[in-house]
C-alpha cells in the first residue's frame, strides 16, 4: 500500500496520507460492509467471508468475522482457518494484519498496524505489520500495537496493551503488557 509523503501532502494541515484511489476504495468498502454485512445475523459468517474476499482479504475456511467488526482495508488482512474476530473488534490495518489459524481476537479488542514518525515535524505515517500466530488469544478490549508479532499460542489478557513481541505460549497482561507465565501444554 502506498503512503504519501507527509512533507508534500501536509496531513497535519488536512492533507491526505493515502492516494485518492485508496480513499475511494475505502468509501466503497465501508458502504459495502454497512449494506451487505453490518446488520447480518451472527450465523452468517460464510457471507461475511465472501464479502471480505471480494474486497481482497485472504480468508481461510471456517474463519468467523462478526458483523460489528471494523476493518480499515480488507486487502491488508489475512485470516487463518477457524480464526475468530469477535464483536466490536477493530482491525486498523493500514499496514498488513495477519491472524493465524484458530486464533481469537475477542470483543472490542484493537489491532493497529500503523504509527507515525514522531521525530519529524510532518508526522509521516509509517506502516508496521502485525502478525498474530496460530492458536493465540487477544482478550476483550486488549490493544496490539504496530509492528508486534505474537508467536503461536501466546495470550494477551483483557485490556492488556502489547507493544513488544510475545513469546510462544507466553501469557501477557497489563499496560504495558508483561509476561506473567507460559501456557501449559
Amino acid at each position: 500500500m502506498k503512503v504519501l509523503d507527509a512533507s508534500e501532502t501536509r496531513p497535519l494541515e488536512g492533507g491526505a496520507s493515502f492516494p485518492l484511489s485508496n480513499r475511494l476504495f475505502r468509501v466503497v468498502w465501508m458502504a459495502a460492509w454497512l449494506v451487505l454485512c453490518r446488520f447480518t445475523p451472527p450465523p452468517m459468517h460464510g457471507w461475511r467471508r465472501l464479502v471480505l474476499r471480494l474486497f481482497g482479504a485472504r480468508v481461510a475456511s471456517g474463519a468467523r468475522v462478526h458483523a460489528s467488526v471494523r476493518i480499515w482495508h480488507p486487502a491488508n488482512l489475512e485470516l487463518g482457518a477457524n480464526a475468530l474476530i469477535g464483536p466490536g473488534a477493530i482491525l486498523y490495518n493500514q499496514g498488513r494484519i495477519t491472524i493465524g489459524a484458530k486464533s481469537v481476537v475477542s470483543q472490542r479488542a484493537h489491532v493497529c498496524a500503523s504509527s507515525h514518525d514522531i521525530r519529524g515535524e510532518d508526522f509521516q505515517l509509517v506502516l508496521k505489520p502485525v502478525v498474530i500466530g496460530n492458536n493465540c488469544w487477544v482478550a476483550a478490549e486488549a490493544f496490539v500495537g504496530p509492528g508486534v508479532t505474537m508467536a503461536d499460542r501466546s495470550v494477551l489478557s483483557a485490556r492488556g496493551v502489547l507493544f513488544g513481541d510475545a513469546d510462544e505460549g507466553g501469557i501477557y497482561r497489563g499496560n504495558p503488557a508483561e509476561k506473567v507465565r507460559s501456557r501449559a501444554g
